[in-house]
């Protein structure tokens, strides 16, 4: 068990302060990875607050370019207590999106920790700066508290998690030994509500396609042509309802994952979503019919609409136009096969009668999850429910992205992601925002898991210790 002292300052150092205000100065350095000038604050913040982190750690500190162009460097810290000891690998990412400044409520700067009763507002609040916060204090409580650690860290913060993880992969790739390790325990995402302590396990994929009808280069009186002329419009609007139905059903098999395993199944019965007060409702008759809310949102794949336009809306001329686009986005569960989603989704369309349809994929990235029945994640799962003395949600992976399948499918490893955050933080939108509950009982959890793994026990065991994994070439995106 977590000794009752680390318990105690773990609280303290959320009550007294001390938590908001370092977080406070994170959040002052705007490390928006989407805009050029954001690296020279994505750098800033790594030697002046990411580096002095980690070498009061006790952590050697080494900075790595990246083999990817489009996005920036890697930080690598590493404690090494002794070779006989677990080696666990943290993870967090230093950059932010954009920091909407000037939408935010109440005229609130994103750039400026602000606290509105348990809410902190402040962009990286929840997404990832006051998650990675947690995690190294945790570490530094411990190793305040018993002058070592019990285990070895690596912690590996990237810089572009928020684009993608340009260059991650590789990174991984290519330092297998620096970043080799037992058991990852990072956090980002959203716990399942604002009230339940959470374990997942890994993250859905995504592949993003563009739909275009380019039939004509331009518009034609609707009185003189229609009834003659197809509208690429109406034939857009047909083909999205032959993929996804008007009640959010998948229409193509391909697009689906085999099955429902009994596992996840059994992981996610009882299991609410939408739990926290403001939270929309989930729609009655909306997706795959009968699975519950929590099946479809954490165990199926869905195919959701993202934009679709043709000719000005806000301004309709009586004209046919020539052109129509959508974009749609499938997110899709690990076991789904995503290597010929275009030409599935093309060949669907053909045979619907939508040969003029053009098919793009844009963008995607990989599901992968660790199983439900990995040892590790008993082992969590115990020592999280000691602490809280209440049940701890397994979800098998968050509904959202990860760059997850760089730690389970190139470095071999299983993972225990302890988010501290919640559905309802505003992550990427205005007034993002952290809550200080969460934050003092996720100081808590991180400690008792970090405690827990340098202190096992014969009633409470570590797993048997990871065997040396094989090179795994970098899984190729669908």
């Amino acid at each position: 068990m977590i000794p009752a002292n680390l318990i105690r300052r773990a609280e303290e150092y959320i009550d007294s302060g001390a938590f908001f205000a370092e977080l406070s100065t994170m959040v002052g350095y705007p490390t928006e990875s989407s805009r050029p000038e954001g690296y020279v604050a994505v750098k800033a913040y790594l030697d002046e607050v990411l580096v002095p982190a980690l070498t009061q750690l006790g952590c050697s500190v080494a900075e790595y370019a990246n083999p990817d162009s489009s996005g920036g460097p890697f930080l690598v810290g590493t404690r090494m207590e002794s070779p006989e000891l677990p080696t666990l690998l943290c993870y967090g990412h230093a950059d932010v999106v954009d920091g909407h400044a000037g939408q935010w409520s109440d005229g609130r700067d994103p750039w400026v920790l602000t606290a509105d009763g348990d809410r902190w507002y402040g962009r990286g609040s929840a997404d990832n700066k006051g998650q990675h916060l947690v995690n190294l204090a945790a570490l530094r409580l411990l190793l305040d508290e018993q002058g070592a650690l019990g285990f070895n860290l690596t912690f590996l913060f990237e810089t572009g998690e928020e684009i993608g993880s340009p260059g991650l992969a590789a990174f991984a790739a290519a330092h297998r030994d620096l970043l080799r390790a037992d058991v990852l325990i990072a956090s980002d995402g959203p716990r399942l509500d604002a009230a339940a302590p959470t374990l997942f396990l890994g993250a859905r994929g995504g592949v993003r396609l563009r739909l275009d009808v380019d039939l004509r280069p331009d518009s034609y009186h609707s009185g003189n042509w229609g009834g003659v002329l197809r509208n690429p419009a109406t034939t857009l609007a047909g083909a999205i309802a032959s993929l996804v139905d008007g009640h959010g059903r998948i229409q193509v098999p391909a697009l689906l994952p085999p099955e429902l395993p009994d596992s996840v199944r059994a992981a996610l019965a009882g299991v609410t979503v939408a739990g926290s007060p403001g939270d929309p409702a989930p729609d009655e008759g909306w997706g795959e019919s009968g699975l519950t809310a929590a099946e479809r949102l954490y165990g199926w794949n869905t195919l959701e609409v993202l934009a679709l336009g043709s000719a000005d809306i806000d301004h309709p001329v009586n004209a046919i136009p020539g052109r129509a686009r959508a974009v749609l986005q499938l997110r899709y569960v690990a076991g789904t096969d995503v290597d010929r989603v275009p030409e599935a989704v093309a060949g669907h369309l053909a045979a619907h009668g939508y040969p003029m349809v053009d098919v793009t994929v844009l963008r995607s990235f990989p599901a992968s999850r660790t199983p439900l029945d990995d040892p590790w994640v008993r082992w969590a799962r115990t020592t999280l429910e000691q602490v809280t003395g209440e049940p701890v949600a397994v979800l098998p992976n968050i509904g959202g992205s990860l760059p997850h399948h760089v730690f389970t499918d190139i470095l071999g490893l299983p993972t225990l992601w302890l988010p501290h955050s919640y559905p309802g933080c505003l992550q990427h939108a205005p007034d993002e925002h952290l809550l200080g509950t969460i934050a003092r009982q996720g100081i808590v959890l991180a400690a008792a898991l970090f405690h827990a793994l340098g202190h096992p026990s014969a009633d409470h065991p570590l797993p048997a210790r990871a065997q040396v994994h094989p090179p795994l070439p970098v899984p190729r995106s669908a």
